[in-house]
């Protein structure tokens, strides 16, 4: 088809065409499962967040814009006095340059344990225009959901919420995260769809490698 390509090339790029189409037939199934998903729980409690950069309370509830029932939180790794996770920042990087598209649609927010002053102040370093910043420090969303461990580590998950007649339930999280059959080499790719990085470099003879990860300044 291209210019100066073989008979081998176009054989085995035929081949991967077809993979390609099988795969894009199961990413749009498992599309389809999840959307057809029947309403979760409720949440433990109506959470109160500290937006940034004010600090004006906010809870999970208020957080539905009318016409708009569904929700996405992305768990931030960002805890009070600490440096920010370099790969959870990669993924809001480009994020923040979305935001303002999915907002026509879709609920979304980041949601970290660090001061609303601090998640103001990187998100002017970094750039970010566009997206809503949570803090979560004086509740326990992060714990009940999957984003904080006992000793307090902060963990990146992604969770959405839905609201029908008033009422909010959970309904769906990147479980994969800590699924026993997610066993990678390196990582378990549970937020891959939110972040076209590695999709990008996917496209590469080079791949993702294995040891190179993003950076919060290079």
């Amino acid at each position: 088809m291209w210019n100066g390509e073989s008979r081998e090339y176009r054989k085995a790029r035929r081949k991967l065409l077809k993979a390609e189409v099988a795969l894009r037939a199961k990413s749009e199934a498992v599309a389809a499962l999840r959307r057809s998903l029947p309403d979760g729980g409720a949440p433990r409690e109506d959470y109160v967040f500290a937006a940034a950069p004010d600090g004006k309370a906010v809870r999970l509830s208020q957080l539905f814009a009318r016409g708009k029932p569904s929700l996405l939180l992305y768990n931030f790794m960002f805890a009070p006095g600490r440096n920010p996770c370099p790969m959870c920042t990669s993924i809001l990087d480009g994020l923040d340059g979305q935001a303002l598209h999915a907002g026509q649609r879709v609920n979304f927010a980041v949601v970290a344990k660090a001061s609303p002053a601090e998640l103001a102040a990187f998100a002017a370093q970094r750039g970010w225009r566009n997206l809503r910043l949570l803090s979560s420090g004086t509740n326990r969303y992060n714990r009940d959901y999957g984003a904080e461990g006992e000793d307090g580590s902060q963990w990146p998950m992604a969770h959405v919420w839905t609201k029908r007649n008033g009422e909010v339930r959970h309904f769906w999280a990147s479980e994969l995260f800590t699924h026993k059959d997610a066993d990678w080499p390196n990582h378990p790719r549970h937020v891959d769809t939110l972040w076209p990085l590695w999709n990008l470099f996917d496209l590469t003879p080079e791949g993702r490698g294995k040891d190179w990860y993003p950076k919060l300044a290079y």
